[in-house]
Formats: C-alpha cells, structure tokens, sequence
C-alpha cells in the first residue's frame, strides 16, 4: 500500500485533461483488475477446497461443501478489492513508463528519430521474406504469431542500431551536428599532465561527466614509458592525475571511441572529430588545438584562457609593491613578477635588483600568451609629474 500511495502522489491525477484521462485509465484499469480476480475466485477456492478435502478425505459430506460455497460469496469481496488495488497499482507503473518514454522522446534528436522510423521500416521489408516463409510451415497457430513478432522486432531493432552506428556519415544526423551540445567534456593530453584540471574540477567549476578517449590515455602510457626522464615524469603524473579523478568524479574511458576510428590523423583531429559525433566540449591548454577545434565549430574550454581571466587587473596610474629580481634586456630596465607569474618591466628599475619598492603602471599590454605590465619607480619625492615629465614608450624586452 505504501509503494502504490507513493506512485499515485507522483502523477497529478487531478488537474488538467491529461490527469483526467490518467484518472479514468487508472479506475479502469483498477474495476478490471477487480472483476477479474473476483471472477477467478469462486473457481480457484472451489479447486483448492476439492484438493484439501481428498487430503482430510471430507469430500463425501456435502454439507461441508455447501456452507464452504456459501461463505465464498463474502470472500469474493475481499478477492475485488484485492484485484482493484493491484489493477490500480499496475496502471499508475505503466503510465509512469509511458511518462518517461514521452520524455525521453521529446529529448531526443530528430536524427534519432528518423534513425527509429526508417530502421523499423527498413526491418518490415527485410522480415517480409521470412514471413512467406513461415506461413508455408505446418505450425501452430500460437508459434507462428511469436517467430513473426520475433523475426520482426530483431530485424527492426538490427537496422535502428546499425543507423545509430553510422550517424556520423547520415544527411539527417550530420546537419543537426553541430547544433547538438550533450554537456561531456574531453580531457586531452596536455590538459591532464598540466594538472589544474583537478583542482578546477574539485571547485565545482567544471560540471558534468567527463570523458577521456582510449587514444589519449595510449598516448599517455607512451609518454610514462619514454626513456627521457622528464617526459617519463609528466607522464606518470597525468596517469596519477586521471586516478584521483576517476575516484572522485563521473568518468568515462573508451565508451566512444567508435565514433572517431584511427585514420592515421594524430590525436588532435581524433579528439575534434569524436567532439562533434558526441557534441562534447573539448577541455585543454593547447593553443593550437584550440584553433583547429574552433574553425570546425567544436566547442573549446582552456584553462589558459581561464587563468588569465582570473588574474588581478591592473590600470595604468595604478601603484603596488613589487620585488624586482633582475635586470631586463633594455638599458635601465629590472623586471619582476607578480604572484600570479605575470611579468612586470620597470623603468629606472636596474638600481634597485633585490629590492622591494612601489612601482607606479605606466602601460599593460595584453597578448595572446598573456599580461605584461610596464611601470617605473618613483625616484622624485612626492610622486611623478605626468604633466611635465615627457612620456617614454616602454620598450618590451626581447
């Protein structure tokens, strides 16, 4: 009784035409599950009486037999209400089902549905033959009806799977391709030895299932082996990586691999191709990948790209302490770093290496490959005259 109040709670039996006709369906379906089993009940009782009265050898009283028919009439009742909460119960699960195929439906591409029709047709034309087949057999009546249905159904369901296999290559699939965006995000090489990935996942900052290709983690193992000590090294790390984030994250490994063959292509266009079969975002900090990705209309998260958005904004006129470690390329210059690794080059700054002092932002200049902050220390008591100092263009250092 709970499971069935439970499942009657999850459909809105009464609000709406649509609850109307669950409602109606639901009472149906309970009055014939009550009919039935009250219709049965006399027989079956009537049966299991006969059967324990030749085990207590009671059958000869008839007396027994009558008053047990009599007191059936009351147990009917009890078999009704049984039936029609079971009835009930069977209706709400199956509407339930057909809730959840309605969704699933609705969400589904419309490839994957033309993919669903021509596979069924394709499979009632290939049964056809079997069909004449079986109706020239001498076989009953009931086994012909389950070879057709089965013949059938497995034929239909051969051509919609061998339709989805092929999406990638179909008219119907490939236009809607690109519009199709199913949340997965593809890890390659450089971006799982980098490392941060972890970290940016263990923020929360990077949601839903991800997923690494076989190709990538063969290319992995290939650089753990390597002779040279250094790529031996950051493969291992990468391995380690993939680890600790198979053990706390949803991940996948070779599931889709189908979708983007070997053909001899390298790794980057393997990953592009296999990004838009599935309509994955690609996760990385390769720039060049990154490129090729974007002119085929896949998706690109780089962690580049997000680092450099998460780094402090400087203004020109802008003042901050700064340790300059070092002389630069230019006559005069120092240069150093802020914590976030972003270079800053300092006029009048080559007298002062090793030691911290308040640079003033005289220019910022965005790359591609980064921030660089140039400034200049303030050797005039009371701060610099931009008024009647003559500006001087910083000179980058080579």
């Amino acid at each position: 009784m709970n499971g069935f109040t439970k499942q009657m709670r999850r459909l809105p039996l009464l609000s709406g035409p649509r609850a109307a006709l669950r409602s109606i369906a639901v009472l149906i379906c309970a009055a014939g599950g009550g009919g039935l089993l009250a219709s049965i009940a006399p027989a079956a009782l009537n049966l299991l009486f006969i059967s324990m009265s030749k085990s207590f050898k009671v059958l000869g009283d008839a007396r027994a037999t009558d008053q047990f028919k009599v007191s059936t009439v009351v147990t009917i009742l009890s078999f009704a209400l049984l039936g029609a909460i079971f009835g009930g119960f069977i209706a709400v699960r199956c509407l339930l089902a057909l809730e959840r195929l309605q969704h699933a439906w609705d969400k589904m591409d419309i490839g994957n549905k033309v993919n669903f029709f021509v596979g069924i047709f394709a499979g009632l034309i290939a049964a056809v033959p079997m069909l004449i087949l079986f109706q020239a057999l001498d076989l009953p009546g009931v086994y012909r009806v389950v070879l057709v249905l089965g013949v059938t159904l497995g034929l239909g369901a051969l051509a919609v799977y061998a339709l989805q296999s092929m999406e990638e290559v179909l008219p119907w699939t490939r236009a809607g391709a690109r519009h199709r965006r199913s949340g997965i995000k593809l890890l390659d090489t450089n971006v799982i030895i980098d490392g941060r990935i972890y970290d940016v996942a263990k923020t929360g900052f990077l949601s839903g299932e991800m997923y690494v290709p076989g190709f990538v983690l063969d290319e992995l193992q290939y650089i753990a082996d390597s002779h040279d000590a250094l790529r031996r090294q950051r493969g291992r790390r990468g391995l380690e990586v993939l680890r600790h984030m198979q053990a706390e994250f949803e991940m996948e490994v070779r599931v889709h691999d189908k979708l983007a063959p070997d053909l001899q292509d390298g790794v980057d266009a393997r990953l592009v191709r296999l990004a838009k079969a599935i309509g994955a975002d690609i996760v990385t900090n390769d720039f060049n990948l990154r490129r090729v990705a974007e002119l085929q209309d896949v998706h690109v998260m780089s962690l580049n790209d997000l680092a450099l958005a998460l780094r402090p904004n400087v203004l020109p006129q802008e003042t901050f302490d700064l340790t300059i470690i070092r002389e630069g390329n230019q006559i005069g210059q120092g240069v150093g770093y802020l914590e976030d690794g972003t270079m800053v080059v300092v006029e009048n700054g080559k007298n002062h290496v090793g030691e911290t002092v308040e640079i003033i932002v005289t220019q910022v200049i965005q790359t591609e490959r980064g921030k660089m902050i140039f400034g200049e220390v303030d050797t005039e008591e009371g701060g610099p005259n931009y008024e009647s100092r003559p500006k001087k263009k910083p000179t980058p250092p080579r």
